[in-house]
């Protein structure tokens, strides 16, 4: 259980305003993410140091990074998980009443708190708090100098549709349901204005976690036959047959972002992201960390789950390609990739997604 977030234990009673707390919260769950990417980096590099050094061969080294990729992916996914139960708490408090704001500015002018796109601007003393993006505004000052930084800061996510292209045929004659297969992706991303004095080229990087599912069709549910990964018709009425794939990834895509320079009070000019249309082409690259086939049926009167966890021949590393194009914070986006999903198979089928996402700047 997490402890209520509006007092300091101890001798004086001084409270904490909510603001504060939430941005330390955002910002630990951003250094959470920085750290272990960080970590991951230095991993991977001292491995290929090994490589290179003849101490380690190329399989075993791709073993090594895909199990040190699956535990910093745990990591953020445990660590993050206890910020959120802090900032739900933290919410919590702030609807009971026990935690106060003693700022007078913010007196004076107010708070508030939005979840998706900051407005244009904000009232001089204003202090806004965006739960999305993880930022708090401390007045107009305090906002225009945050939103027109070089490199800015986003939590990215997105969902849509999931399916796989399959070599010689029709996606209309997938294996699998459209609307039922779906996918999920969250993640961190910065984005950097490349040229000083212009709004329109950035750079957008970060740390995405892909959860890619597909349900086939016709009762069906994948089988690993040797090398090889099957579709097979069960033998029992399947209530749910879906294959998941967790994904731990390395976005790049550089972005044409319209929105137009503005003019403060004191007549200086200075660059916002994420307020016109955006467009973003790049790809990404990283690692299958999990594969889980989840199946749901009833035998003798019984409801019976199966849960089987596996490589199911699946592709270690992934890359592909990824587009999107939007207005603000909202875009439809497309993602291909270009290693097929079950590695040996002598019929290449490659994932493709297609879907809604959300850059909260």
């Amino acid at each position: 259980m997490v402890q209520e977030t509006g007092t300091i234990k101890g001798r004086e009673q001084k409270p904490i305003s909510f603001e504060i707390r939430a941005k330390q919260i955002g910002d630990q769950i951003a250094s959470i993410t920085n750290e272990e990417k960080n970590a991951l980096k230095v991993e991977i590099d001292k491995i290929d140091n090994q490589v290179s050094e003849g101490t380690l061969s190329k399989n075993e080294a791709d073993e090594l990074k895909l199990k040190k990729a699956k535990e910093r992916a745990k990591n953020i996914e445990s660590k993050v998980a206890v910020q959120e139960e802090k900032l739900n708490q933290l919410i919590q408090d702030k609807i009971d009443g026990k935690i106060s704001d003693n700022n007078e500015k913010s007196k004076r002018g107010g708070t508030s708190i939005v979840f998706g796109s900051s407005p244009d601007s904000i009232g001089e003393f204003h202090r806004q708090i965006n739960l999305s993006s993880m930022k708090v505004y401390n007045g107009a000052d305090d906002f225009i100098k945050k939103q027109s930084k070089r490199t800015t800061s986003q939590f990215v996510f997105a969902l849509g549709l999931n399916n796989l292209i399959t070599e010689g045929e029709n996606i209309e004659n997938s294996d699998f349901r459209v609307a039922g297969s779906h996918f999920y992706e969250w993640g961190l991303t910065y984005n950097t204005r490349i040229l000083k004095n212009a709004n329109l080229l950035h750079v957008k990087y970060g740390l995405s976690v892909m959860y890619n599912n597909l349900r086939p069709t016709n009762n069906r549910f994948f089988v690993k036959n040797g090398n090889q990964t099957e579709l097979q018709i069960a033998a029992v009425d399947l209530k749910e047959s879906r294959l998941r794939n967790v994904q731990l990834v390395f976005p790049l895509h550089l972005e044409f972002d319209f929105t137009p320079k503005k003019l403060s009070e004191d007549g200086k000019t200075y660059f916002r992201t994420h307020n016109s249309f955006r467009v973003g082409l790049g790809g990404y690259g990283g690692f299958n960390i999990k594969s889980k086939q989840i199946t749901k049926y009833e035998l003798d009167g019984d409801k019976i789950k199966d849960k089987q966890k596996g490589d199911f021949n699946t592709s270690n590393f992934v890359y592909g390609l990824s587009t999107y194009v939007g207005y603000k914070a909202t875009s439809l986006y497309v993602k291909y990739d270009i290693n097929p999903l079950f590695k040996n198979n002598t019929v290449d089928q490659n994932n493709i997604s297609l879907g809604i996402r959300f850059d909260f700047n």
